[in-house]
């Protein structure tokens, strides 16, 4: 039992030391060399949520920034892609949450929410603006 457990431990030592040469440093993938840049999202009645599709890219860390002008109580619904990321962290009014994932978000009044994630899963998922079927209150996010 000790042979195995020196081995073990030699093993997890040898990984120990390949992770501190990593190529993204010691944040690994949550380092800042890792960052991919995204659109925001504006929650406000009538208006379009994007000004088009989003590409991201599997592996990289994107901060998603809603905006809610306060016209209106609105959401954002997309479980799909809520599933194809990691959540890091969400901040609101510079409070951090970090939940284990995420079904949907809305806004009672004006404000800014930030989203900081890591893209998993390829493929094509959207965000809307739930009981709405407006191409405009869609935002199709793809995952490459």
């Amino acid at each position: 039992m000790k042979k195995i457990f020196a081995a073990v431990t030699a093993l997890a030592m040898g990984a120990a030391g390949m992770a501190a040469a990593h190529d993204f440093g010691f944040a690994g993938v949550l380092s800042n060399t890792n960052k991919g840049e995204m659109p925001g999202i504006t929650l406000a009645l009538g208006k379009p949520l994007a000004d088009g599709p989003i590409t991201l890219n599997s592996g990289m860390v994107y901060e998603l920034e809603i905006y809610a002008d306060g016209s209106g109580e609105l959401a954002l619904e997309g479980s799909g892609f809520f599933r194809a990321i990691w959540i890091n962290e969400v901040v609101v009014n510079g409070l951090e949450i970090r939940p284990f994932g995420l079904e949907s978000v809305e806004f009672d009044e004006e404000g800014t929410m930030e989203i900081e994630f890591l893209a998993i899963k390829p493929g094509r998922y959207f965000l809307k603006i739930p009981g709405s079927n407006g191409e405009s209150q869609r935002v199709d996010i793809n995952i490459q």
